[in-house]
């Protein structure tokens, strides 16, 4: 028997140039997380929030804010890239090359483009992704580069966590394997 305590995420050491994830997680944008989004944002355009002036324009129907796209890609990258980020450090090279409406499933995946030590802080690294969003279509709505600062394994806010329950579950899990056996 082996004891499972879930997912920690991927530390500086797991990022190779070239790897890719699929992310495991796909959003429906709903018309109350577009309006909700925009008016939290302050942003004043009805496009987004306002179905009748929206039915007026050549989509016929609202816009998803565009920065709601980018932060719901951008947080699905967030398991499988930086779940033990330090700092995001840079977002470049965004793209909005498709509309996003309400009702629109969004889902994601990441190819990482760099990695390396920091200079500054010796339990950290640099790592750089490029990001697609895309919709149900598989016609991608967002892109962009992403560079985060990732802890090493053993560092960071959650390490000596990690550490008490590895140790704690594989005390367990040896004694279980000697009863059992």
């Amino acid at each position: 028997m082996t004891t499972h305590y879930g997912w920690n995420g991927r530390y500086f050491e797991d990022f190779v140039v070239g790897d890719r994830f699929e992310h495991p997680l796909g959003r429906t944008v709903t018309t109350t997380d577009n309006s909700w989004f925009t008016l939290l944002t302050q942003n004043t355009a009805p496009l987004h929030f306002d179905h009748e002036y929206a039915a007026n324009t050549e989509f016929g129907q609202p816009l998803v804010n565009s920065t709601f796209t980018l932060a719901l890609v951008t947080g699905q990258t967030v398991t499988d890239i930086s779940q033990n980020v330090f700092a995001n450090l840079a977002w470049e090279n965004i793209s909005l090359p498709k509309p996003v409406f309400e009702g629109d499933t969004i889902r994601s995946r990441s190819e990482v483009l760099g990695v390396r030590e920091s200079k500054s802080r010796p339990t950290m690294g640099m790592v750089t992704v490029r990001t697609e969003g895309y919709n149900q279509r598989d016609e991608v709505v967002c892109s962009f580069e992403r560079t985060a600062m990732v802890y090493k394994t053993g560092h960071g806010p959650n390490a000596e966590r990690i550490a008490k329950l590895e140790e704690k579950y594989a005390a367990k899990d040896a004694e279980a394997a000697g009863t059992e056996g």
